[in-house]
């Protein structure tokens, strides 16, 4: 009995002293007196305290971060320019200035000898609260007044050498920010010597070194002076460019070498270099394009370009269903070589297949370096239109050159070769009256598009001009000229919306339009056009008892307005009014419609189906539209 008297204090000994301590949780994190929400998350990521919210602390943890947040606090404000803000750190189940808080923990640093952690909260941790549990969970509150910020009070900022006289750099360094008397933003700082260097390496300064990068602030005057200097030593020239095709060749260099927009010995530019990045990329060769300058193996002041490129594959497959409100369904396939042989040349082959209309296509085409970089082209359609008011078969031959004038402006050249015959079949029952038609024709096109991005734009716009025009017809002497204006325009509102505005003119020179062949009339009506009418349905119609068929007209004119918005992800919605008409004279008889649609932002490009009705007829049906790929 003895014995167990005295093994029974000792166990319970053992037991405490291996009991876990009761723990301290911090559940919120509150950042009060910043109004700059950049201010706030570079506090917010500066505070080692964000790393442990909602974790079991110690006390002696929870001080060490308390006692560490102000100065963690005072260095995250330093790059917006505030060098002498006040801050207090407070929790919410004991508000007091940190300097209790860091007394607290220096008291619990103090090991008195007895085996135990030390925790000068200890007492207060192992507390129970006021639902009974021993752990507490709290908030830590950092109040901050910023105060005045520092200010620019001298500039240095220069570069010496020819880089100097250089406009691009002259032009980085005239955009320098912060300039004197502005707040010291240690970002704009670091984007303004950015840019300079990037100014200095672009233009081929690749020996530029800063002379001076220095920042002094006084604090007491709430002042800094920058001294901000580079020597720009010689300008480098361009070399040749080097040819390097992995895993094999597919491409002969000496084509590519025309591809060149510079002569070596000419001063160097990285836009000549971006210039030929982009002409490869364009002929869709390569499934990766890598232009990059070689300074270190420069010859003088020479650099020649290295050219990295891989072969994309080398044939493209497509297969496609479709259904059309007159067409019917329908099925297309096809398939086309980014390649053909080491000149570069590329040809195509597509068919659609639908049970009222068929089109053949075949083309063929070869890189064109000279004057502007481009192509000519050579295309054989054929389709056959069998719907139920009207019977067409059309064979077009068309060459093309077309060349980029620029980064935006596409210019192509063609001349038309034009066989038809058609007849309106509800018209002309049981035995169809055939017109027959054969047109040569030119045709000038320009395009132009200048958007943020190509597949969703949020920013600029877009548009074509096309002049066409020639003689032929039945007999051979009906003659027509054709002006076709169009053009699309993309403003964001914010992150999540945007504005769509289009609009599309266009008129015909001719005594009558009805000499021409369907294919060279105007329409409106249907999918990117006027939504809430028939495809082609707007416009001149010939009546009938089985219904009225629109032939087409000399002029057409439509405009849309779009309001686009993106709620969660990838989808949203829209909400448009289109208006227009096809037409013969001066009198448009504009139609209008007006509807919703869905939105999806789809791996293949974005998706849109709307829902739309006419507004110019009471028993106007309801529409379904439906459009896959980019907005240009």
């Amino acid at each position: 009995m003895t014995a167990c008297h005295f093994r029974l204090p000792l166990l319970l000994a053992c037991l405490l002293a291996t009991a876990p301590a009761w723990a301290i949780k911090v559940q919120k994190l509150q950042i009060i007196g910043l109004r700059d929400e950049a201010m706030e998350a570079n506090v917010r990521s500066a505070l080692s305290l964000s790393d442990e919210l909602d974790r079991d602390l110690r006390a002696r943890r929870l001080g060490h971060l308390l006692r560490v947040a102000e100065d963690e606090t005072r260095r995250a404000l330093e790059p917006f320019g505030y060098y002498s803000p006040t801050i207090s750190v407070e929790r919410s189940d004991r508000p007091a200035p940190v300097a209790d808080a860091q007394a607290d923990a220096a008291a619990g640093d103090a090991d008195d000898g007895d085996g135990s952690d030390g925790d000068a909260d200890s007492d207060r941790a192992d507390a129970p609260n006021a639902r009974g549990n021993r752990d507490r969970v709290l908030t830590v509150i950092i109040r901050i007044d910023p105060g005045q910020p520092v200010r620019v009070r001298g500039l240095e900022l220069g570069v010496a050498g020819p880089g100097g006289d250089d406009r691009h750099v002259g032009d980085a360094l005239a955009a320098f920010e912060p300039r004197i008397g502005a707040v010291l933003d240690h970002r704009l700082y670091e984007t303004g010597k950015s840019r300079i260097a990037t100014a200095l390496a672009a233009h081929g300064y690749f020996d530029a070194a800063l002379a001076s990068h220095r920042v002094e602030v006084t604090r007491a005057q709430q002042a800094a002076d920058i001294d901000l200097r580079w020597s720009s030593g010689a300008r480098h020239m361009l070399g040749e460019a080097r040819f390097t095709q992995t895993p094999k060749a597919i491409i002969d260099p000496r084509l590519l070498g025309k591809l060149v927009p510079w002569s070596p010995g000419q001063p160097y530019d990285q836009a000549e270099l971006e210039r030929l990045r982009k002409s490869l990329v364009m002929l869709d060769y390569f499934a990766l394009v890598d232009v990059q300058a070689a300074p270190a193996q420069a010859t003088g002041l020479q650099v020649p370009v290295e050219v990295e490129l891989t072969p994309a594959k080398r044939s493209i497959y497509s297969l496609g269903a479709s259904y059309g409100t007159l067409s019917g369904p329908g099925i297309s396939a096809g398939v086309e070589r980014r390649y053909l042989n080491a000149r570069g040349h590329k040809a195509l082959a597509q068919v659609d297949w639908a049970e009222k209309r068929k089109t053949a296509t075949l083309q063929y085409r070869i890189p064109a370096f000279a004057w502007l970089d481009g192509w000519y082209t050579a295309s054989l359609q054929a389709a056959d239109e069998q719907t139920d008011y009207v019977n067409s078969r059309r064979l077009e031959l068309v060459g093309s050159r077309s060349g980029q004038y620029n980064d935006h402006l596409n210019l192509v050249a063609s001349l038309h070769v034009l066989r038809e015959r058609w007849a309106y079949a509800s018209v002309t029952r049981p035995t169809p009256d055939f017109k027959y038609a054969s047109f040569v024709y030119p045709s000038l096109r320009a395009e132009y598009i200048d958007v943020d991005e190509r597949m969703a734009p949020r920013r600029g716009g877009g548009g074509t001009l096309t002049l066409r025009g020639g003689k032929g017809g039945a007999d051979g002497r009906a003659s027509f000229t054709q002006l076709h204006a169009s053009v699309q325009w993309f403003h964001g509102l914010d992150p999540s919306s945007r504005l769509l505005a289009r609009g599309e003119l266009g008129h015909t020179f001719t005594a009558d339009v009805l000499n021409l062949p369907p294919s060279l009339r105007y329409y409106a009506g249907g999918d990117r056009s006027v939504r809430g009418y028939g495809w082609h349905e707007i416009g001149p119609r010939i009546a009938t008892s089985g219904g009225d068929y629109f032939t087409g007209a000399p002029n057409v004119v439509t405009a849309s307005l779009e309001y686009e918005r993106y709620f969660r992800g990838p989808w949203g919605a829209a909400v448009f009014v289109d208006t227009g008409s096809a037409f013969e004279g001066r009198d448009a008889d504009l139609h209008t419609g007006v509807g919703i649609g869905l939105r999806w932002r789809s791996p293949v490009g974005p998706v849109r189906v709307d829902i739309a009705r006419g507004l110019n007829a009471p028993d106007s049906p309801i529409t379904l539209h439906l459009n896959i790929g980019a907005d240009l």
